[in-house]
């Protein structure tokens, strides 16, 4: 079933549905199920705990204890992931930037560069034993599952989210006021975070969306590809600095830093326009907002 609540379905029953689901689809795209190749099995696995983790932080003022250990739980499955999905990623950014600026390159692919990121992926997948360790992670993830069960799940209605749902947009309006006071990468990368936790809740509440919502939610979408965009670049420029020699000739080493500079002052400024239509009203609001969405849709079904 679709990652949101059902209209009419009690909220403890569709939070672990969603969980369940999520956790069943991250284990078999790791055991090779599915028909995706493994690049982008592991990058959906990543998608499903991102997603599990945003349920969690709806959540999590119920869960208590509950929600720390969990947290903690499928955050460290989303970082080993990530050591596995890093080095792909950076070979995509680069492919995007170079078809992006191919007019500026006139002609010039920076080859080297891109056999250096293919080298370090193929020495990142050696050393990480990834053909052993994925099904390991997949049985675990399929443990997990039977913990849903057992979760403190209580509260029905819009009262079950709501404080959730307020706490993670004021957590990402106040990421937004760090980013303009200190526009460093470090607090961008925060700052996505916090946009990616609201637009999972976003999507959790699709049933209840009007033409406005769906609109919101697509303007966050925008934002969050933007910021996370721009923190593979992060990454990128730091990693073919870092061994220089490695990945080829200073002079198209300093060429593709100069167009990741390039690229990030559009990402941001795009962000930083985005972040002010969707951030611009305070938190109380937004969450009466979101429980007339819901009373709406519960009134029409009773």
């Amino acid at each position: 079933m679709p990652y949101h609540f059902q209209r009419g379905e009690a909220v403890p029953a569709g939070v672990r549905r969603i969980v369940r689901e999520e956790i069943e689809s991250a284990a078999r795209q790791l055991r090779g199920e599915g028909e995706a190749d493994r690049d982008d099995a592991i990058h959906e696995a990543r998608k499903n705990v991102k997603k599990i983790r945003g349920v969690l932080r709806l959540v999590q003022p119920e869960l208590g204890e509950v929600y720390g250990r969990e947290n903690i739980h499928f955050r460290d499955a989303g970082r080993k992931l990530s050591e596995f999905r890093d080095a792909g990623a950076m070979l995509e950014t680069f492919d995007g930037l170079v078809k992006r600026y191919r007019t500026e390159l006139s002609g010039r692919k920076l080859a080297s560069i891109r056999r250096g990121l293919a080298a370090r992926k193929e020495q990142a997948e050696q050393r990480n034993n990834i053909a052993s360790v994925l099904p390991a992670m997949a049985a675990e993830f399929r443990r997990s599952g039977k913990r849903v069960t057992r979760w403190p799940l209580a509260k029905d209605g819009f009262a079950a989210i709501a404080p959730g749902l307020k706490a993670t947009f004021r957590r990402g309006r106040k990421a937004l006021a760090r980013v303009r006071k200190y526009p460093r990468a470090e607090n961008y990368h925060e700052w996505r975070k916090r946009v990616k936790e609201h637009w999972y809740h976003i999507r959790l509440l699709e049933s209840f969306w009007t033409g406005a919502t769906e609109a919101y939610e697509k303007s966050l979408k925008e934002l969050e590809n933007a910021l996370g965009e721009d923190h593979n670049l992060v990454l990128l420029a730091a990693k073919v600095r870092a061994e220089a020699a490695f990945y080829g000739e200073p002079a198209d080493i300093a060429l593709l830093v100069g167009l990741i500079g390039k690229y990030h002052k559009e990402l941001r400024a795009n962000a930083l326009e985005l972040g002010r239509h969707i951030y611009g009203e305070k938190p109380g609001h937004f969450a009466r907002r979101m429980g007339r969405l819901w009373a709406d849709t519960a009134s029409r079904l009773a």
